[in-house]
């Protein structure tokens, strides 16, 4: 018996590490089945028009990425253009909900952006080594349903009230299809502090080879409310204005 059980347990352990995942393997896949390192390396620009609908109100969005790290988000409220984490290569500003003016963002918070410009463009796992990135493979939890491979990717720390701060999110990779489905982190400043930030990823289509999410949802983790964004088109590196960045004059 003795004999026969040392055969078995050794191919149990063996099935098992072929089937076994490291965090290098999920993020190659995750890489490969959404359009290949190449396509997203050739990548430029993403601008993604959308619907956002924040508690019952629904809003045409603009969202344009550039790879030189330059971005803008843009909604439109009762005729009134709203643009928040508009950033144009030097300044980092968002409108004023209550003046409904042009703002620039504090110094902390345009120096975390600007040490880690262009770094998340067009993925935050695209050559994550070379940036510097870390990635760990915590284990397996099942979201909402969906057996995923959960993932903390440490980046470049960032400055908290002048403190050096770790930078740190954790993302649920789907166990079949490799593509993210949530994602998670401490948010660090503000009246949310101390809360987690979760997004949620779903409705994965094709554009020109690379796959996106066109369903996102934001919001607290465990708190109600939160903001759902519907994809109506996604333009893969399109010609862009530089005025769209630029910090309007007089404010």
């Amino acid at each position: 018996m003795k004999r026969l059980l040392l055969p078995l347990v050794a191919f149990f352990f063996c099935s098992f590490a072929l089937t076994a995942q490291t965090a290098e393997e999920i993020i190659a896949n995750y890489i490969e089945n959404t359009g290949g390192k190449a396509k997203w390396e050739a990548l430029t620009g993403v601008k993604m028009s959308a619907k956002l609908n924040m508690q019952g109100m629904e809003l045409p969005l603009s969202m344009i990425r550039l790879k030189d790290g330059r971005q803008f988000s843009s909604a439109t409220f009762q005729g009134m253009e709203i643009k928040q984490e508009v950033y144009d290569g030097t300044d980092l500003w968002s409108t004023n909900f209550q003046s409904m003016k042009a703002e620039k963002s504090d110094a902390e918070s345009t120096e975390n952006f600007k040490a880690n410009v262009g770094l998340d463009f067009p993925d935050p796992f695209l050559n994550y080594a070379s940036k510097g990135y870390k990635v760990e493979l915590l284990g397996k939890e099942t979201i909402e349903g969906s057996e995923t491979f959960k993932i903390k990717l440490t980046k470049k720390p960032i400055k908290v009230d002048g403190v050096e701060t770790e930078n740190v999110d954790f993302y649920y990779f789907d166990a079949e299809s490799f593509v993210p489905l949530v994602v998670e982190s401490e948010i660090k400043s503000g009246p949310a502090k101390g809360m987690v930030s979760q997004s949620k990823f779903s409705d994965y289509q094709e554009v020109n080879g690379l796959m996106f999410p066109f369903s996102l949802f934001n919001g607290a983790k465990g708190q109600p409310g939160g903001q759902t964004i519907t994809m109506t088109a996604i333009e893969l590196n399109p010609q862009v204005e530089a005025a769209l960045f630029t910090f309007p004059a007089g404010n």
